[in-house]
């Protein structure tokens, strides 16, 4: 994140608290100078110099930097432009015609992309009740406990992820509430959402619409550019949404129950989300009816096998309560585990790809 915060240079007034407004919503601090004398110490150390029109009328010897925006209230006239060229400023935006270019400017560095992008993986039932959305929690809460993650609920129809995390009653934004105006800021959206422990839920609600093929491809793109773990709850319909997050996921993962009427019907999601996805793997779920082993499983499928995830009476009693604990021990937790170190070796094949 970047340590050097935008100076807005500006009077008191409407502007500035018009700008001071814009660069909340983009979760953005800000310095302030009341003019451009003030401005001389901090103007070539903020990564972005935001200039009131009637501030640029002064013309102290400041020099030439790049990121300088003039701020005018309505229209841009010949007079304002003839003030950008004094202070060196590139961009007019217009208040408030041009807000969401200014949001995206604050968010630029309020979001300074992480050292690394963050992994990306989805996870997808094969079939209805194979665990997939309890996997996909599983893997959320192993993944933070040794860096910052992100669990996105993709599946409307799904009752909610914070229902199995013991989040419904906490206080946050669900994806009804969420309204995205062009580049989403991570520290602003994490600060909104209900958290388990560390952990931000972005969760779908008891009622309402669910996110949107645009919203969930910003979300995903946030979170990873500011070096999360995104992990994704996928439905098992595959809407354009979630075809979107497959697309930019480094993985997706299929739960499947070991049965075989349970492979026919992953067959039918793997034909589809497989156009979309880069790298598949299998998680094996339950428990096999004739004795057949999960890698029967991955072997009807294609996909390699991951894990096998036996049902665990404590883990399952958990969740009809809503007080989930992943323990340091068992099937679930050691499949989360092998999703991440498969997830991880999946994201560094993709850097490596891209130099």
């Amino acid at each position: 994140m970047a340590t050097a915060r935008p100076l807005v240079v500006a009077a008191d007034g409407t502007v500035f608290e018009e700008i001071q407004r814009v660069a909340a919503i983009a979760g953005s601090e800000l310095d302030h100078a009341p003019d451009l004398a003030a401005a001389r110490a901090r103007w070539t150390r903020a990564p972005l110099v935001v200039i009131e029109e009637d501030a640029a009328a002064d013309r102290p010897a400041l020099p030439r930097r790049d990121g300088v925006m003039l701020i005018c209230k309505g229209a841009a006239g010949l007079e304002s432009w003839q003030r950008a060229a004094t202070v060196g400023a590139r961009r007019v935006i217009r208040l408030p015609e041009d807000e969401s270019e200014l949001a995206v400017a604050f968010a630029d560095v309020a979001d300074a992309p992480a050292e690394s992008p963050g992994p990306v993986v989805a996870v997808v039932g094969g079939r209805g009740g194979a665990g997939a959305s309890v996997l996909a929690a599983a893997i959320a809460v192993e993944a933070d406990r040794s860096g910052p993650a992100l669990l996105v609920d993709c599946d409307p129809l799904g009752g909610g992820l914070d229902l199995p995390l013991g989040l419904e009653h906490a206080k946050g934004l669900r994806w009804p509430e969420v309204r995205l105006s062009g580049r989403v800021s991570m520290p602003s959206l994490v600060a909104s959402l209900p958290c388990r422990g560390r952990l931000p839920v972005l969760s779908c609600g008891r009622s309402g619409p669910g996110p949107s093929p645009r919203a969930l491809s910003a979300i995903v793109a946030a979170g990873r550019r500011a070096g999360r773990t995104v992990v994704c709850d996928l439905p098992r319909y595959l809407d354009d949404g979630a075809l979107a997050v497959a697309s930019a996921a480094d993985l997706v993962v299929l739960v499947v129950p070991v049965e075989f009427r349970a492979c026919m019907a992953a067959q039918q999601v793997l034909r589809r989300v497989g156009t979309h996805a880069d790298r598949l793997a299998i998680v094996a779920s339950g428990h096999s009816v004739d004795g057949a082993p999960p890698s029967r499983t991955a072997a009807l499928l294609g996909p390699p096998l991951l894990a096998a995830l036996t049902p665990e009476r404590r883990v399952a009693a958990t969740l009809e309560t809503g007080e989930f604990e992943l323990p340091a021990k068992g099937p679930l937790v050691g499949a989360a585990r092998s999703v991440l170190a498969e997830l991880r070796s999946a994201s560094s094949d993709a850097i490596q790809t891209a130099a």
